[in-house]
């Protein structure tokens, strides 16, 4: 292979899903597909032409640098919508270009006036409300500032949604301050419209809120890791099948990691293996190498915890990892040989390793180890 691993992005799992979610919100609710992180760790440039023949016709992400990519990588003229920095000499270009972005604060308000009035277009924008996720967005004393600057440059502006973001709607230990949340939403609406200020969208749910909250998925909702095939916790699968009879898991994954054996050896009983002291055979070992280690994204904290399939046959990994390479037990596995494929995450057999399992072991999120991948992983296209 030419890079020491490659991941796979199956478009039938992104169908799948894609299926999953419009049943799910309706043909009333807009889909925006949230492709930040590279697409979380998927590949911006693999996954939009997919999402675009399957009928997505708008996508989120967090700068004017991922618009950019995304805007240059659609095959159909999808929408793109910013929902966190935009440097400012990117803002003409996210103006001429029709970009959709956040107004989250004056500053970005009077930029966004600015450019309107360089470009000679309208900037499409969406307010961001805070309500009380105390991160980005519009204070309510920001938001009455900003109506008469609004109003007075309305020939500037085309108001495409007015939005929050909510604080953890994945937990149900956050209910509260959801609920809270929402109605606070609810109110700074009533303020704009009595101002003759209204977005053509409203939306606030991302994926833990579109299935944990279905009263909030409004006129568009923003999902992200859903559409790869991960949900965002637990508790939010557990959210969707209690009341179900069918408990199998409605979503496939889509994306698939692997690698293969570049050397094998045999250690003699007692001889310690990789740095340091971390682990010593306490028996005559087969181990395997794999070119795969923390500078590809694989985790250092999965040191002597993490599992590679190897054979249809879980390998555990053994001593620490590497920048560049990873050690595993493979005393149990018979014939193996260099060139061996080796499954980082991903089904063989009978048996999977998928990003929830990698992410406990790791003590992470799925966000966190799928946006660790780094973009110079080939990825590849199957079905």
């Amino acid at each position: 292979m030419g890079s020491t691993s490659k991941i796979e992005i199956k478009i039938s799992a992104l169908e799948n899903n894609f299926s999953f979610i419009t049943s799910l919100i309706g043909s009333n609710t807009k889909l925006s597909v949230v492709i930040k992180g590279n697409a979380y760790g998927h590949g911006t440039h693999t996954v939009i032409p997919i999402l675009e023949n399957l009928g997505v016709t708008h996508f989120s992400v967090y700068s004017s640098a991922e618009a950019k990519v995304a805007y240059y990588e659609r095959i159909k003229d999808s929408d793109i919508m910013i929902m966190g920095y935009i440097s400012k000499n990117d803002y003409d270009w996210v103006v001429k270009n029709k970009v959709e972005f956040y107004i989250s604060s004056l500053e970005d308000l009077k930029l966004a006036i600015e450019s309107s009035k360089n470009v000679n277009k309208k900037a499409q924008i969406h307010i961001d409300l805070e309500t009380g996720m105390n991160r980005t967005g519009l204070s309510i004393s920001q938001l009455r500032r900003a109506i008469p600057i609004i109003l007075e440059n309305i020939e500037c502006l085309e108001i495409k949604g007015i939005t929050t973001h909510l604080a953890g709607a994945e937990s149900i230990a956050n209910h509260m301050r959801i609920r809270k949340q929402f109605a606070v939403y609810k109110k700074r609406l009533k303020l704009l419209e009595n101002n003759n200020i209204t977005g053509e969208l409203k939306h606030v749910a991302s994926s833990a809120a579109t299935i944990n909250y279905p009263e909030m998925r409004l006129d568009m909702v923003r999902i992200g890791i859903l559409i790869y095939g991960y949900w965002p916790t637990r508790e939010t699968f557990i959210q969707y099948i209690h009341r179900r009879k069918d408990k199998s898991d409605p979503i496939k994954r889509a994306l698939r990691w692997t690698s293969e054996i570049i050397i094998t050896k045999i250690i003699p009983s007692g001889e310690f293996i990789g740095y340091g002291m971390s682990y010593q055979a306490q028996h005559k070992m087969q181990i395997a190498i794999i070119p795969v280690g923390y500078c590809n994204g694989y985790s250092r904290s999965l040191s002597n915890t993490g599992h590679l399939l190897i054979k249809d046959q879980k390998a555990p990994v053994i001593g620490s990892v590497n920048m560049n390479m990873i050690i595993c037990d493979v005393t149990h596995i018979q014939k193996i040989k260099i060139g061996d494929p080796v499954i980082l995450i991903g089904k063989q057999g009978e048996n999977e390793i998928t990003f929830s399992s990698f992410a406990e072991m790791n003590n992470s999120m799925n966000y966190e180890i799928l946006a660790r991948l780094p973009e110079n992983i080939k990825r590849s296209i199957i079905t």
